[in-house]
């Protein structure tokens, strides 16, 4: 098994990092502060970083397939535009709760955006709103899904037909069966971390099927097999990393981001908030599916 190396890019300091996505075309990575409500953009072969401002909470982003991203704000979705830097407002949830906000998502294969909510602060009786929301590049939207405390780790296996969503309240990550056109089917619970001590917060998944999760409460980054054992762990030097996405250009440097001070979470590390590169893991990842382009 080969060595992975950690490094630190860059002086950035996120309360809350989450949602890095890799812009294959033009070389470049993305991610967000989710709490300031930032878009971050950088060239790791120049080291510049770019910042823009959209309005707070930002759960998560995905590229679009001509230019731009779409994004998941608080209780609805909208279209950015780096070169404008303009915001388009889009659909709403339809939830307008202060507790309850979206949060991660990912583009799937046929170019739709799958992004969850997460409920914050709930009475131990209280069943959870919100739910795992489907938008189509005509601004359709669907709710595929209900009672999920916080969902997580939105990602499909490399054939598309498999989706994965944690809920890291429950500690659990499951899979579907997974079709562009219709419900989520088969619900089988794929992992329960709770014997490792923490729930799973961002998630992709490699070349060869295996899935990486971010064990948020315990500094680790775990892979799954696709049969969901636990082939491999990588212990971060900050407290709580938050989400992960391959990228470089041979999709073999995994990124993370990670927190310094969220609504539950916080960690005095001098590199806390940060940006990481894990390299020399020996495995590719997948280029990252464009909103649109399906």
């Amino acid at each position: 098994m080969s060595a992975a190396r950690i490094r630190r890019i860059g002086a950035t300091r996120d309360q809350l990092g989450e949602s890095p996505v890799w812009d294959e075309r033009g070389q470049r990575l993305y991610w967000i502060d989710a709490l300031a409500g930032l878009i971050h953009r950088l060239d790791p072969t120049t080291g510049a970083t770019e910042q823009f401002g959209v309005p707070a909470p930002i759960g998560s982003l995905a590229l679009r397939g001509d230019s731009g991203a779409v994004l998941a704000l608080r209780n609805g979705f909208a279209a950015y535009d780096f070169d404008k830097r303009a915001l388009t407002e889009g659909p709403l949830i339809g939830l307008d709760h202060p507790k309850v906000r979206l949060n991660d998502g990912k583009a799937d294969p046929h170019g739709q955006f799958l992004a969850g909510t997460m409920h914050g602060d709930r009475a131990p009786d209280e069943a959870p709103l919100g739910g795992l929301y489907r938008l189509d590049a005509s601004g359709t939207l669907q709710l595929l899904e209900t009672d999920l405390a916080v969902s997580n780790g939105p990602c499909f296996s490399p054939d598309g037909r498999t989706f994965y969503l944690a809920d890291s309240a429950r500690r659990i990550i499951w899979a579907y069966d997974y079709r562009a056109d219709g419900p989520l089917a088969n619900k089988r619970v794929f992992v329960d971390t709770e014997a490792l001590g923490s729930g799973c917060d961002g998630a992709t998944v490699d070349a060869d099927g295996h899935l990486w999760s971010v064990l948020v409460r315990i500094g680790r980054i775990a892979r799954f097999a696709p049969d969901g054992r636990i082939v491999r762990t990588i212990d971060m030097p900050v407290r709580h990393p938050t989400s992960v996405s391959f990228g470089g250009p041979g999709l073999d440097v995994l990124y993370v981001t990670s927190i310094s001070r969220s609504h539950a979470l916080a960690d005095d590390h001098p590199d806390a908030g940060g940006l990481f590169a894990v390299e020399g893991l020996g495995v590719r990842g997948l280029p990252a599916y464009r909103f649109g382009a399906g």
